[in-house]
């Protein structure tokens, strides 16, 4: 029997996995130990209640959100709406994938990408759309010239909903309860995933292209002080960062700016370094030839373990694994 997305809870790190849900209250997942990939969630209608890394918050309709691996999650619809409808994809990121996530980043792996504008909506629903028809895609076969909206009726009980027409798969869902509406899909091809994925890309081009932080948003609402210590870090990462130096460098104490800090973005000063760190790091694995520890000390890791640690809680994925799978080794 086939694997399907539905037998995977906790889907396994090298899958890419792809769905759609529209899902009553109730529905709720939580993995204590975190997901072995990423996740991706975007809200079409409705809204949901996502909580990984100390953040917590609603997802509503036109937010992106991005889980990384190996964090505590736990995702549901919102109390009080009533329903939540989402695109879903379970991925590996892409290298470059990090420094667009960067500023929306709001706790322990947890991204929120809010408030993406309404004239983008369409466009992202149509990438959704295409890595779901690319997903079965194996090479050789036909490929639709273009997407065909998954159209889903919730409110018809008994009716289904047509899938693209793709030779060798089922076209048509089995009938379910309404407003528990789901269709998803697994890659099992190398080239079929390269596809999903350039779907996911253009998906997160296009969000954190359009929006923007929340700290940049309402410019009134955010501390400047806050604003700097971001910027201090993303400007060097690999220096000798505390919360003391930090706090030094906007004349705050070190409890008033982890105060500040955790009140703006989710997370603390610490954890902001560390993952701008272990970003840094994944880009010097991608284009150099430095070794491990070469690549510990230039990110601003106090030795290779902890380097290695941190850079699997964030990808996945030791750094020499990490560096082998780009190079198809």
């Amino acid at each position: 029997m086939p694997v399907t997305a539905e037998d995977l809870s906790v889907p396994a790190a090298e899958l890419t996995i792809v769905g759609h849900y529209d899902k009553a209250p109730g529905y709720a997942t939580r993995r204590p130990t975190g997901s072995p990939s990423w996740l991706l969630l975007w809200t079409e209608a409705g809204a949901g209640l996502v909580e990984q890394g100390g953040a917590s918050f609603a997802a509503r309709a036109g937010d992106l959100v991005v889980l990384g691996s190996g964090v505590s999650q736990h995702y549901r619809v919102l109390p009080g709406a009533e329903r939540w409808r989402f695109w879903w994809v379970h991925f590996r990121p892409r290298p470059s994938w990090g420094a667009w996530l960067g500023p929306y980043a709001r706790g322990d792996g947890c991204h929120l990408v809010g408030g993406v504008p309404a004239g983008v909506h369409e466009r992202v629903g149509l990438a959704f759309e295409r890595a779901l028809q690319d997903a079965r895609w194996v090479p050789g076969a036909r490929l639709p010239a273009a997407p065909r909206p998954v159209t889903f009726l919730p409110d018809v009980p008994g009716q289904v909903a047509p899938l693209p027409d793709v030779p060798g798969q089922v076209t048509s869902l089995p009938a379910v309860p309404p407003a528990d509406v789901r269709v998803s899909a697994v890659v099992t091809a190398g080239a079929a995933r390269e596809l999903v994925l350039g779907a996911v890309e253009e998906v997160l081009v296009l969000a954190t292209a359009s929006a923007r932080p929340e700290v940049a948003r309402r410019p009134d609402e955010g501390d400047e002080r806050v604003r700097r210590v971001l910027a201090l870090i993303a400007a060097e990462p690999g220096a000798p960062h505390s919360v003391a130096s930090l706090a030094r460098a906007v004349a705050l104490s070190p409890s008033r700016l982890a105060h500040l800090f955790a009140a703006e973005t989710g997370r603390t000063p610490m954890q902001a370094v560390r993952e701008a760190r272990v970003r840094r790091a994944a880009s010097l694995l991608e284009v150099t030839d430095l070794d491990v520890g070469q690549v510990a000390a230039a990110s601003g890791f106090v030795s290779p373990f902890h380097f290695s640690r941190a850079f699997k809680r964030e990808y996945g994925l030791p750094p020499r694994d990490y560096r082998a799978r780009l190079r198809g080794g």
